[in-house]
């Protein structure tokens, strides 16, 4: 008897539940897969964002949107103590086991179940783009970080320039989705990672949302020809 398998799908109104269930789907074979289709970079992206955030020894940083743990356990590299948080308990799972000792903490970005102040720096990298409400966690994020501490984004965007803009859409449409189609469990989760990317606000567009939302300092820099940015900002002072 053949087992018909429903797969998840969100759209770009992104419900919560809906957002999640789609990453517990694919958690499996995820970092697989986005390796596969970010050319090996994660890891380079994540230096950049841990050095960003000023993790070291001493610091305590939440990693909001942690998915398997990559992000989080480079960041623990610093001798900073690192706690994952993610509203996938299936991705939560594959980063347990793929980086026994790391904390992790299943938590909705938008609700986070921390104290104020609680964390030196708060982290979210290629997550605050599946978030319902991203102005809600990033008011969250500012809550649960002392006065003077920082905050870190890394997205990914459109480049500005008109060449690698048309070149990156049209990698986003066509190779995307049917890379997702060879080798993810999931094959739609990737059709909406293509369209998420490109309804993305700019990085000035979304710089500006950070400022609205308790944090100052706000800066951002493109990586890779502009194809993800990294964005810092600074917790007012309360």
């Amino acid at each position: 008897m053949n087992t018909i398998r429903l797969m998840v799908r969100a759209d770009l109104n992104k419900e919560t539940a809906q957002v999640s269930a789609m990453f517990d789907e694919v958690a499996a074979g995820y970092d697989r897969t986005r390796n596969r289709l970010w050319w090996g970079r994660m890891d380079a992206w994540g230096r950049r964002m841990a050095a960003a955030a000023h993790a070291g020894p001493g610091t305590t940083i939440l990693d909001v949107a942690a998915g398997t743990g990559t992000s989080s356990a480079i960041i623990a590299r610093s001798g900073g103590t690192v706690i994952a948080s993610d509203f996938s308990l299936g991705m939560l799972d594959v980063a347990g086991r793929r980086h026994p000792g790391l904390s992790r903490v299943a938590a909705d970005a938008m609700a986070l179940p921390f104290a104020d102040g609680s964390f030196d720096a708060v982290t979210i990298s290629f997550g605050l783009r599946n978030v319902a409400d991203p102005r809600a966690a990033l008011r969250e994020m500012r809550r649960v970080t002392r006065p003077g501490g920082r905050l870190v984004v890394c997205e990914f965007s459109m480049p500005p320039a008109a060449l690698p803009r048309a070149l990156w859409r049209a990698y986003l449409r066509r190779i995307v989705p049917m890379i997702g189609k060879r080798i993810s469990s999931n094959p739609e989760a990737y059709v909406y990672l293509a369209e998420s990317i490109q309804a993305w606000p700019t990085p000035s567009a979304l710089a500006g949302q950070i400022g609205t939302c308790g944090w100052s300092e706000v800066a951002f820099h493109g990586l890779d020809g502009g194809v993800v940015h990294l964005h810092t900002a600074v917790a007012d002072e309360r």
